[in-house]
C-alpha cells in the first residue's frame, strides 16, 4: 500500500521555518503583551497616537511600512538595505553576516501594527515569512527616524543576528 503525503512540508521548508523562528523568537517573547489589534490598524488608522508622535503619523506609518518591506525583501540589493538600517554604514558588515543565513536571506516581512513611542521612535509588530508562509507571527521590532528617513533599528537587526547564533561585527 502506498500512502500519499498530503499537506506535509519538505524537510528543507520545515528547517527554513524553524531557523526563521529562531531568528526572531527573542523579540517575539520580549514583546509579548496584551495587544488587542483588530483589522488593519495601519490602513484604518484606528490606533490611538500619543501626543508625542510625529507631526504626520499617517505618512510616517506609510514610510515605516514601505521601508520594512524593502529591508526584508530578498531582492533588495545590500546597498539599499544599508540605507534602510539605522547606522547602516557601521552595521553593513553585520547585515552581510546575517544574510549568509539561508532562512534570513529568504525572509520577508508583513507589517501589522505601528505604535509611536516618540516623534522619532516606533514599535513595529510584523509577521516574518519564509517562502511566503508565516514563520513567526507578531514579531516585535523597532523603527527610528534617522536623517529624515524611517529605518529598521540597529536593535532589531542585532536581535535577529544574535538569535541566529552568528558572531556579528557591530552588534
Amino acid at each position: 500500500m502506498v500512502l500519499k503525503r498530503r499537506g506535509r512540508r519538505s524537510r528543507t521548508s520545515v528547517a527554513a521555518l524553524a531557523a526563521a523562528s529562531a531568528l526572531v523568537l527573542g523579540p517575539v517573547l520580549a514583546g509579548c503583551g496584551d495587544d488587542d489589534v483588530a483589522g488593519d490598524p495601519i490602513a484604518t488608522g484606528t490606533r490611538s497616537v500619543p501626543a508625542d508622535a510625529p507631526s504626520d503619523p499617517v505618512a510616517a506609518k506609510a514610510e515605516i511600512t514601505k521601508n520594512w518591506l524593502l529591508f526584508f525583501n530578498p531582492r533588495t540589493p545590500a546597498d539599499e538595505r544599508v540605507k534602510l538600517l539605522e547606522n547602516g554604514e557601521q552595521l553593513g558588515p553585520a547585515l552581510e553576516v546575517l544574510m549568509t543565513n539561508d532562512a534570513a536571506s529568504q525572509a520577508t516581512a508583513k507589517v501589522k501594527a505601528i505604535e509611536f513611542t516618540s516623534p522619532n521612535d516606533a514599535d513595529v509588530t510584523y509577521d516574518l515569512l519564509v517562502a511566503g508562509s508565516v514563520a513567526v507571527p507578531n514579531a516585535k521590532g523597532t523603527s527610528v527616524l534617522q536623517d529624515d528617513t524611517w529605518k529598521v533599528s540597529a536593535k532589531t537587526l542585532c536581535g535577529l543576528a544574535q538569535l541566529s547564533g552568528a558572531s556579528v561585527p557591530g552588534c
